[in-house]
């Protein structure tokens, strides 16, 4: 693939797209205007759409991509959303737990290969979220904190305020929760019997105890490309620090397995939309869809974060592809960092990193 440059990727769009993206350009997207671009087919309107939001992400961010370390610490999950691998009912899903001491193993390997963020993901584990006080879960995260000293994300779905308030307090750097979709018909299909109100609540909360969050949303799971700019709005709304966009992958036991993968261009379209409305914000490419033959289209698309990275021997699973590249060392930071260079790209340090969290907790409410 070649290096990610502008005149790697001009295309000589229509009149109409070139003059919507000239406002882009000045952020003066309008929904109507976004709502064109996700319905752009044309192989010169789509290059100029991706070398926009190229551009837009080399002007906030230079050259330099963010890396994060994958620690999905338990595949027991409560809830039967649809589309996922670990929904409860499935009797085909990998199942484990991972215990403290070795979580802090992982985490210390992915600190060592260079990371700039723990990422500690779990299903809905009904040991977790039975338990008073969430005991296991702030365990975790103190530990994390105090004797590693990285940015940490958790995403464990759901929780109590009071347990927001409790992670603000131990200095959790992350919270994700992803709605999937922002259309509630859809996400009453997807996320079973889920409250869509009590899931969006609780990243209001998150943000109002000093914690960064981030929002997604699925693409090639029935929903329409109004659906995903609206999506890509509300985001906006909700003031969300990393926004990101993924493809469906078909799960083996689940209601959608016979669902196909959506085309990565809308992936890719989804992501450049993303980067227009959210110049300076976070927006991963993940390795967890296809590998690395996809991240370099991710990252063409305006994306600046390299997530799912997993180290090897720990039998670590991922969300998307379980398996992908795990015990080859593929999915790791060395085994990624090689392809970026190719594509003009570089690893940013940890400092700079820090520097990003630093500046956007202290616009948080309250700080």
């Amino acid at each position: 693939m070649m290096p990610l440059t502008s005149t790697a990727l001009k295309g000589e769009a229509s009149r109409e797209v070139q003059e919507i993206l000239a406002k882009a350009a000045e952020g003066n997207l309008e929904e109507k205007d976004a709502l064109r671009l996700m319905k752009a087919e044309g192989i010169d309107d789509l290059f100029a759409l991706f070398n926009t939001a190229h551009e837009i992400r080399k002007r906030q961010f230079g050259d330099k991509v963010f890396a994060y370390g994958f620690v999905y610490f338990s595949t027991y999950c409560r809830n039967n959303c649809s589309f996922c691998l670990y929904r409860r009912a499935n009797r085909c899903a990998p199942r484990y737990r991972k215990k403290a001491d070795e979580i802090m193993e992982i985490a210390e390997m992915l600190k060592k290969s260079g990371v700039h963020l723990i990422d500690l993901t779990s299903g809905e584990d009904p040991q977790i979220h039975s338990e008073k006080g969430y005991r296991r879960l702030l365990s975790y995260v103190e530990r994390l904190k105090k004797e590693l000293d990285m940015p940490l994300m958790v995403s464990p779905g759901v929780l109590p305020k009071t347990v927001l308030r409790e992670l603000g307090r131990k200095g959790l750097d992350w919270y994700a929760l992803y709605q999937e979709t922002h259309n509630r018909l859809l996400f009453s299909k997807l996320r079973c019997r889920q409250d869509y109100d009590e899931r969006m609540k609780a990243k209001t909360y998150a943000r109002e105890e000093g914690m960064l969050i981030e929002e997604g949303i699925l693409i090639g799971v029935g929903e329409s490309r109004e659906d995903v700019v609206d999506s890509v709005y509300q985001m906006k709304k909700m003031k969300a620090h990393q926004v990101r966009a993924m493809g469906f992958i078909p799960q083996r036991g689940t209601p959608m397995e016979s669902r196909p993968s959506p085309p990565i261009l809308e992936e890719m379209k989804a992501i450049s939309l993303m980067r227009l409305v959210h110049p300076d914000r976070l927006i991963p490419a993940s390795y967890d869809i296809d590998g690395l033959k996809g991240l370099g289209l991710r990252l063409m698309a305006g994306a600046n974060v390299v997530t799912s990275l997993i180290p090897p021997r720990f039998h670590l699973r991922g969300v998307a592809q379980a398996e992908l590249d795990v015990e080859s060392s593929l999915r790791t930071l060395s085994g990624v960092k090689p392809y970026l260079q190719k594509l003009g790209l570089e690893v940013a340090s940890l400092k700079s990193y820090r520097k990003w969290i630093e500046e956007e907790k202290a616009r948080l409410p309250g700080k």
